[in-house]
């Protein structure tokens, strides 16, 4: 089940640009909608079509939509700007070989997830060779409770910090075994602190586990989280409870390593 980005409201500009704010509805919907025309957006904001036209328009001239006959698609422009983001970070040239160690020694699907704007963003994913499809990519956003990444995340900030992003996303089902109960996550929170390792049992997807742990700067704060994504049936017992766990540690002590001497 892949996650769309939640249309929600968090800080505030003191002084917002309204077109810029519909600009970027627009982008929105035409990414959910999977390219639409100008009267299923404007359906879907309540806008008037004439609106729309000129924003959609404008979009198509500075290349950031394409046009294929009546309708809009989010254009290719944005892979620049996302290539931008990422390689701009060290965090992900820093981690990436540390990733792809992993992904070779178990097989499975390696992540790296940073929090943004009360989000989880995979800026990294590496395949191993038994590693299955899932509905996600990187630059893709998740909720943060129901992923051993984002509870991962969470368990190292702070109580309001965390609050701050339950009350700005919620804690929606991803599927029957999500926590969605906030007193429950924190209790979770308490012991993935204590022991360093969080889990995802089939949390965010049906069938699949995962285990993960923080990359903590040296004040404390979470950095990242990396973590193994893989079938349930082959995430259990000692191998979910130890040998993975190990094996990320010992990766996100090397990343936090080479972050802070490089």
């Amino acid at each position: 089940m892949e996650n769309n980005i939640v249309l929600c409201m968090g800080k505030q500009a003191s002084n917002p640009v309204r077109s810029v704010e519909t600009a970027f509805e627009v982008l929105e919907t035409l990414r959910r909608l999977d390219g639409a025309g100008v009267t299923a957006v404007a359906n879907e904001l309540d806008l008037p079509k004439s609106s729309v036209y000129n924003h959609l328009e404008t979009l198509e001239q500075e290349e950031y939509v394409v046009k294929q006959g009546s309708e809009y698609y989010v254009g290719l422009r944005f892979l620049d700007l996302g290539r931008y983001a990422r390689q701009r970070d060290d965090l992900y040239e820093t981690a990436r070989p540390e990733l792809e160690s992993l992904a070779d020694e178990t097989g499975e699907l390696v992540n790296l997830l940073v929090e943004e704007h009360g989000q989880g963003v995979y800026l990294c994913r590496v395949r191993g060779d038994k590693a299955v499809n899932v509905a996600a990519s990187t630059g893709n956003r998740v909720y943060l409770h129901s992923t051993a990444l984002g509870k991962a995340v969470l368990a190292h900030s702070s109580e309001s910090r965390v609050d701050e992003v339950l009350n700005r996303h919620g804690m929606p089902t991803e599927t029957e075994r999500t926590t969605t109960d906030p007193a429950e996550l924190k209790d979770q929170l308490d012991e993935i602190r204590e022991r360093g390792v969080a889990f995802d049992r089939e949390e965010r997807i049906a069938g699949l586990c995962c285990v993960a742990v923080p990359i903590l700067g040296d004040d404390g704060r979470p950095i990242a989280a990396i973590s193994v994504s893989g079938p349930k049936s082959r995430m259990k017992g000692e191998r979910l409870e130890s040998k993975l766990p190990e094996l990320l540690e010992s990766a996100a002590n090397v990343v936090k390593l080479n972050l802070t001497y490089s």
